[in-house]
């Protein structure tokens, strides 16, 4: 919004008029014989005044909307079963410059919302990118009018965004993105949510939403996605979570849930990422479930005092790119089959336990580690790697815990050796042959004529 400010008002029209949203297939006859209705057109400029009421959007774009609008109104065509009776549709409404590929109708500082969004019977799109910025919006109850075509629902950093969610989604049944990150909504998940059985994602991320999650979330067998983090989530999450089979990516990393993690996640065989970072999960060691969770790729559990010791579980999970155990409580010793099944590891964290011990030598098979954190533990003695690491290692916080030189190119040395971060052992003294001899020499030099007799015997007689 600032960068399009900026832009000279000749410029911003030039803007407007050569980004009209135009069908990517050629139009037939009858198609190009249709208009949007007057109804929806009107509606249209309604809802952009209501974004921006600084631009002057009738005298801007005064034709048919659908075939000489904005970027960011997309219109579709309809016809009946026999291909006539054919109308016109806006599908799509984004709002909020993205890039200047994506120059989408700007916002401005006193976006607001307009009762004419509930005025579009197909629409299957709406979208805010940093619309609400600045003055203090609410969702408005009339939200629950909106058409039961939506398929997306979408508001991405919008930080003066207040209100809830509670009767807002039931009539959504078409929903299949629900997405609202970085806003100051409150409240609950509505219950009614499980209704919404289409949903593929949900992401509602750095917002003040609280409470529960309702355990009816187990009902949505078509999520894929489900992003709870950075709100205020407590209680205990849901088994039902176990159910969504089709889930691929979970979530709810810095909230307060608490008591055990639920052996149903078991249950989850697509899934690759889980988050559950920063929470308040009871001291029930580090889930031995997890090693039947083969198709895992980023698994994150930091700052849960799971206590206990780290578990032997990895033979299964080779396909590991990122594992995080910061600050679990862990004790006792780093297994070696870390090292032999997590090959394929970019990012592994053990800091702020009371792991001690050796870090175990097949460390050195982790070719593709980008950042090792071992800070802060007790752990002690050399540190072996590949010769082909590039990434960083962190080892402050271990007393007599150092890298091998040996075993680090020098590029890495050269790039790492003043952070802070290692710290490189010293080479073992090897003892010169000549220094040795001369020290005997010298020990016996009161007798040395009668160590020079007997060496003349030795090799004399």
């Amino acid at each position: 919004m600032a960068y399009i400010s900026m832009i000279p008002h000749l410029t911003l029209l030039l803007l407007f008029i050569t980004t009209f949203s135009y069908s990517e297939t050629p139009l037939s006859d009858d198609e190009t014989l249709l208009l949007l209705s007057p109804y929806e057109q009107e509606s249209a400029y309604r809802v952009l005044e209501s974004v921006n009421s600084d631009i002057n959007w009738r005298s801007i774009f005064p034709d048919d909307l659908c075939n000489s609008g904005p970027h960011g109104l997309v219109c579709d065509y309809f016809f009946d079963e026999d291909g006539d009776n054919g109308s016109v549709h806006i599908t799509e409404l984004s709002f909020g410059y993205v890039s200047e590929y994506s120059s989408n109708p700007p916002c401005s500082f006193n976006s607001t919302f307009s009762p004419s969004l509930t005025n579009f019977s197909q629409l299957k799109k709406l979208f805010f990118y940093k619309c609400f910025t600045d003055k203090e919006v609410s969702i408005p109850g009339y939200f629950s009018n909106l058409t039961s075509t939506l398929q997306q629902l979408v508001f991405i950093e919008n930080p003066s965004l207040f209100g809830t969610l509670n009767g807002k989604l039931s009539t959504l049944t078409s929903l299949r993105r629900l997405v609202i990150t970085g806003t100051q909504l409150s409240g609950k998940i509505p219950d009614d949510i499980s209704g919404l059985l289409e949903l593929e994602q949900i992401t509602i991320s750095r917002n003040k939403l609280t409470g529960e999650v309702p355990g009816s979330v187990g009902k949505l067998k078509k999520l894929k996605v489900l992003d709870l983090s950075y709100n205020g989530f407590q209680g205990v999450l849901p088994e039902s979570i176990g159910n969504i089979t089709n889930l691929v990516k979970l979530d709810i990393g810095f909230n307060q849930f608490n008591g055990r993690i639920p052996e149903s996640l078991v249950g989850l065989q697509k899934l690759e990422f889980m988050d559950l970072s920063w929470n308040q999960f009871g001291n029930y060691g580090v889930p031995l479930f997890l090693s039947e969770m083969k198709s895992l790729r980023e698994l994150y559990l930091n700052g849960n005092k799971l206590g206990g010791q780290i578990p032997e579980i990895w033979e299964n999970l080779d396909g590991i790119l990122g594992l995080g155990l910061s600050g679990l409580g862990l004790v006792g010793k780093i297994p070696s089959s870390m090292g032999k099944c997590l090959k394929n590891i970019s990012f592994l964290s053990l800091d702020n336990n009371t792991l001690e011990g050796t870090v175990p030598e097949e460390f050195e098979l982790l070719e593709s580690i980008h950042e090792l954190n071992l800070e802060n533990n007790k752990l002690s003695g050399r540190v072996k790697l590949s010769s082909k690491i590039e990434g960083r290692i962190k080892l402050r916080g271990n007393n007599g815990l150092c890298v091998d030189s040996e075993g680090v190119t020098s590029s890495y040395v050269k790039s790492n050796k003043g952070s802070g971060f290692i710290k490189l052992c010293n080479k073992p003294a090897v003892p010169n042959p000549n220094t040795v001899f001369l020290s005997v020499s010298a020990l016996l030099s009161p007798y040395s004529h009668v160590f020079v007799f007997l060496i003349y015997l030795v090799f004399y007689y």
